[in-house]
C-alpha cells in the first residue's frame, strides 16, 4: 500500500473516531464516513471491504487507547498488584464513561464475531495483564484458576461500566460513584483487602 492510501485509509478511520465521538454509532455509516473526509462514497471499500472491517479499524483505536491508558495506571512503579489492579479498574470504568460510544463499539457481537482485522485478539494483551496482576495478588490463593477469575473480575468489570452507563446502579444502590462498586469488585474476586 503506498504511502498515499495510507493516508487516506488512517483518515477514514481518524473520520470515524471522530464521528463516534461526537455523534455516537449509528451515524458510521461508509458513506458518511467517506463524505466528510473529503472522498467518493466508493473510496472506503478500497480499504476497508466491508461496513464490519471498516467499523472493526475504529474500535481497534479505541483498544489501542485503552490499552494505552490501562499501561500508564498500571505503571512499573507500583510493586502492590491489588492496587495496580485497583488503578487497572478504574481506568477501565473510566474508559467506560468518557468514551462511551468506543467502548460501545469496541466489544460490539457482530465485530467480534467476524472476527475482521483480528479484532477479537485486541483485547487479549489487556486480559493476560489482568491474569499476571491477579496471579500476583493472590500468591497462595487456592481455588479456581487465575484465568477464570480474571474472566470474573472482567465481567464484573464490564458489567458495572454498562449497568452504571444505563444509571441503573445508580439507581439500585444509591451511589453517587462508581469507586465503592469497584472495592466490592476487587474483595469479591480477591478477598478482602488486609488494611
Amino acid at each position: 500500500m503506498s504511502e498515499a492510501d495510507e493516508g487516506l485509509r488512517a483518515r477514514l478511520v481518524a473520520v470515524g473516531v471522530a464521528m463516534l465521538t461526537s455523534e455516537g454509532v449509528s451515524t458510521l455509516s461508509l458513506r458518511e464516513i467517506a463524505r466528510r473526509a473529503g472522498v467518493s462514497h466508493g473510496a472506503p471499500r478500497r480499504y476497508f471491504p466491508t461496513h464490519l472491517a471498516l467499523l472493526s479499524a475504529i474500535a481497534r483505536q479505541g483498544f489501542a487507547e485503552l490499552s494505552d491508558r490501562a499501561t500508564e495506571a498500571i505503571g512499573t512503579g507500583q510493586a502492590d498488584p491489588r492496587a495496580q489492579l485497583l488503578a487497572l479498574g478504574r481506568t477501565y470504568l473510566d474508559f467506560a464513561q468518557s468514551r462511551r460510544g468506543m467502548f460501545e463499539l469496541m466489544f460490539r457481537h457482530d465485530l467480534l464475531e467476524s472476527n475482521q482485522l483480528g479484532l477479537r485478539e485486541t483485547s487479549l494483551p489487556l486480559f493476560e495483564a489482568l491474569v499476571d496482576l491477579v496471579v500476583r495478588a493472590r500468591p497462595q490463593r487456592t481455588g479456581a484458576a487465575p484465568r477464570v477469575v480474571a474472566g470474573a473480575l472482567w465481567t464484573n468489570l464490564h458489567g458495572i461500566a454498562q449497568l452504571w452507563g444505563w444509571g441503573s446502579l445508580q439507581l439500585a444502590t444509591g451511589l453517587d460513584e462508581i469507586e465503592p462498586l469497584l472495592r466490592a469488585t476487587l474483595d469479591a474476586h480477591l478477598g478482602p483487602a488486609h488494611r
